[in-house]
């Protein structure tokens, strides 16, 4: 595959939202695995039948999925968001695809929830479904087939969960599976064949460097290398072959002060492993909370916080053959804390919050995507 040059990349401003949001979710129907499927809205259906794919959140305290999908935009804005809930999937009986709502927070009342509520397309509302097994907001969520796989979370107590379970999409149930190792929210799970890998998150206000897979096949879970460097809101990236861990904010603690990064771990999917990367491997910008997403052999991030009083417009591709960060074209709209989603060579940075809550919509994209 021959890799784009920077000169490829452009920024395209879509539609806005219709209403200003940050940490909302996009979701809706795509490939089975976690490379980032072609599916499309077109006339109410979703061009792939035969697969579900989800993103599931908590309010600010989110849980992340990593995986190719069709956007849809569900979120936090200044009044709230749909009935309750924090995802989406897809329900492909009969041919009606539907996005979710499983859990997350109460905007009025600041509470977690329980509910789960399912929007078919071709009715054109929603319909409550079997609720989860506690109440939680920053679950971390991936979907292979009909099954949404949901990952720890927080309660209403805050307490971190360690709970597993799975929706069975088309019998209306859960099923809790081997609870995960080390209790987390705010998580990020990445969908590979038949193992779910979960990096990061946090317990209380901390971060956490656990890295854990479940095999779906085995039902069990593996430990994996803790994350080199224990830091909150990065990003993690995956290749065809490794995992990106991205940038992110050291936390303070004791004498040490809070501290944006550069560094970038990485994780050799085949060796099993986290690789030793040299300086000159590490992200041009400080930055934590920013969008990221892998187009066409180039692992790419824009926007974000770091050292600046105002949030970043800069972005950069990874060049895995020179081993070093390109500059991009900036981000018309500077944000963090936006959702994002690489689909068909694009990479879509959706709301977040540039001066206040933005309804901005733009896209990375390689110029003949």
């Amino acid at each position: 595959m021959e890799l784009p040059s920077t000169k490829e990349f452009q920024w395209k401003s879509l539609a806005p939202l219709p209403s200003r949001r940050v940490y909302s979710t996009l979701g809706g129907g795509g490939g089975g695995g976690g490379g980032g499927g072609r599916a499309g809205l077109r006339r109410g259906r979703l061009r792939r039948q035969r697969r579900a794919r989800g993103f599931l959140r908590g309010l600010q305290p989110r849980g992340r999925s990593v995986g190719g999908a069709a956007p849809h935009a569900h979120g936090q804005g200044r009044r709230g968001r749909h009935r309750a809930g924090q995802a989406d999937h897809g329900d492909r009986r009969r041919g009606r695809p539907a996005a979710a709502a499983e859990g997350g927070g109460d905007v009025q009342h600041g509470r977690a929830l329980k509910v789960v509520e399912m929007y078919n397309t071709d009715e054109g509302r929603w319909r409550k479904r079997s609720s989860l097994r506690e109440a939680a907001m920053g679950i971390s969520v991936t979907a292979k087939d009909y099954r949404v796989y949901a990952a720890g979370g927080m309660g209403s107590d805050l307490r971190p969960h360690n709970f597993l379970q799975h929706y069975d999409v088309l019998k209306d149930i859960w099923v809790s599976l081997a609870a995960m190792p080390t209790p987390r929210y705010a998580a990020t799970s990445i969908l590979r064949g038949s193992k779910i890998y979960v990096l990061g998150g946090r317990q209380s206000k901390y971060a956490v460097n656990a890295f854990e897979v479940f095999d779906t096949d085995t039902r069990s879970w593996t430990k994996f290398p803790n994350i080199p460097n224990k830091r909150a809101f990065s990003s993690f990236v995956p290749t065809e072959e490794k995992l990106f861990s991205l940038g992110g904010l050291r936390q303070g603690r004791l004498y040490r002060q809070p501290k944006f990064m550069r560094t970038v771990d990485v994780f050799d999917l085949e060796q099993g492993g986290w690789m030793k990367m040299e300086r000159s491997c590490y992200l041009k910008k400080r930055r934590a909370d920013f969008v990221a997403g892998y187009l066409r052999g180039r692992v790419v991030v824009a926007g974000g916080l770091g050292n600046q009083p105002t949030v970043l417009e800069s972005a950069e591709a990874f060049h895995p053959d020179k081993n070093k960060w390109e500059s991009l074209p900036p981000m018309p709209t500077p944000r963090c804390a936006c959702s994002s989603i690489a689909l068909r060579d694009c990479l879509l940075a959706v709301g977040g919050v540039s001066q206040g809550l933005s309804t901005a919509v733009e896209a990375l994209c390689l110029s003949d995507s």
